[in-house]
């Protein structure tokens, strides 16, 4: 197993007896200067070797092959862009996201939800009005009459977003903690062919950390219910990425009766994922360690853009604005210093990938855990010098992405998809069930299918 890989298991508490279980195969790609290719395809080789070991635990058997081919890694990790419906690609970044140059230097925002594009307008006094070509050149003129920061904060004090590009510094965020409980779980029966069959996630996450998990959850077996209120919309392109394997539905936790339902749903859940800023549930009880003080057992994740150690913990964040913020986007700069950008959304893939093999650690130990993860920590990471290039690298060349490409029809029409990068013997790469509906699947857990 490369270093990469290695601390990666580590940071997950997995046991050196397993650390040269994985092989890795394929024609890689992620070309960066970075170490992207490094951390992708660790993250790719934790969640499955997490996965192979969770498969021996629950069946008895040996721990089955593991073998991750780089050239699926890189078309999961750009699975978005890869994404058809009905022939047509899905919409990337909206007009108003991107890099703007100010006085002093350059901001990124991000503007893809109709909310955050208003209230960025709002901020910096600008007008809904005209198409967007004419909404971004009044933007660009507005942004480079102040500093980087001061369009930083005017965008956030009005619940904006937008971040100032910044030279690399120290993060501190680690990659992963995980406490114990100290309870043990207790798993229904259930006939086990997957490593996560018969577990009950309840996905509370949005873009595109927390979805990228509980999707490679589904794949796994388990049964994941995304939930969702009711007034925040979802972007339709990436719900159908990342909602293979999985159903939706919505709630509203101040209304009595939606509460209710919840209720129900925790009190028979293996797994919760939050992916919602420190503090944004607590008022609704439903923090970890609320949730732990009604459910010792549970294995609650708790995932954040910044971490909990930061001042902007309290921020919201998407992987475009950490890599601005954490000298990513400096980093990358072109010939003509604008500044650039991973060749995926490194660190929301990657954390996605991590969360789930925490989630299959956790189910692993047997006892109820408390983990947090943040893509903060996940910059930290692919900063740190800790990612070398792997003792088997060969030249990095374009990943060949049809072979990783399956098509599959859906509620949204025909789906042109990526395959998931988990590779453990015997499992499918591909989930049984196309996205349905966002929001629409009834509030409640699958039929548990007895054990034979």
């Amino acid at each position: 197993m490369d270093d990469g890989t290695t601390y990666a298991w580590h940071a997950l508490g997995g046991s050196d007896d397993l650390v040269d279980h994985v092989t890795y195969v394929g024609v890689p790609g992620l070309t960066s200067g970075l170490p992207v290719r490094e951390l992708a395809r660790a993250a790719v080789g934790a969640c499955s070797l997490a996965a192979a070991e969770l498969l021996a635990a629950r069946t008895g058997r040996t721990v089955p092959e593991v073998r991750v081919d780089e050239g699926a890694v890189a078309v999961a990790f750009t699975s978005e862009r890869h994404l058809r419906v009905d022939g047509r690609p899905i919409p990337l970044f909206a007009p108003l996201s991107g890099f703007w140059e100010a006085a002093d230097g350059w901001v990124r925002t991000h503007a893809n939800y109709p909310h955050h594009r208003a209230r960025l307008l709002v901020a910096l006094g600008i007008p809904e009005s005209g198409d967007d070509a004419a909404l971004a050149e009044r933007l660009s003129r507005v942004v480079a009459e102040h500093s980087a920061t001061d369009v930083q904060e005017q965008a956030y004090a009005a619940g904006g977003l937008a971040v100032a590009v910044a030279p690399p510094g120290p993060l501190g965020e680690p990659l992963v903690t995980t406490r114990p409980t100290g309870a043990g779980t207790s798993r229904r029966e259930h006939t086990v062919t997957r490593p996560a069959d018969g577990i009950r996630v309840l996905d509370l996450t949005r873009v595109l950390a927390g979805p990228v998990a509980t999707r490679t959850l589904g794949l796994l077996g388990a049964d994941v219910l995304r939930v969702d209120p009711p007034w925040l919309p979802e972007d339709e392109g990436t719900h159908i990425d990342t909602g293979f394997g999985k159903r939706s539905t919505r709630l509203a936790l101040d209304d009595a009766a939606d509460r209710t339902v919840l209720e129900d749903l925790l009190r028979s859940a293996d797994v919760v994922v939050t992916g919602y800023r420190p503090g944004a549930l607590d008022r609704h009880g439903l923090d970890a360690a609320a949730l732990h003080d009604r459910r010792p057992g549970l294995l609650v994740v708790e995932l954040d853009a910044w971490g909990w150690h930061d001042p902007w913990a309290g921020r919201r964040g998407f992987d475009s604005l950490v890599q601005a913020r954490c000298g990513i986007s400096d980093l990358t700069r072109g010939p003509d210093g604008r500044p650039g950008v991973l060749p995926a959304q490194a660190l929301d893939h990657g954390t996605g990938y991590l969360i789930a093999a925490a989630v299959l650690r956790g189910l692993t130990e047997g006892t109820g855990r408390h983990v947090r993860l943040s893509l903060a920590g996940t910059a930290s990471w692919l900063l740190s010098g800790m990612l070398a290039p792997p003792r088997d690298a060969g030249p990095v060349a374009a990943a060949d992405p049809d072979r990783w490409l399956v098509e599959t029809d859906s509620v949204y029409g025909h789906v042109r998809h990526a395959r998931s990068p988990v590779g453990v013997a015997g499992l499918a790469t591909d989930w049984d069930r196309p996205p349905s509906r966002w929001g629409t699947d009834e509030p409640r857990w699958a039929p548990t299918e007895p054990a034979g």
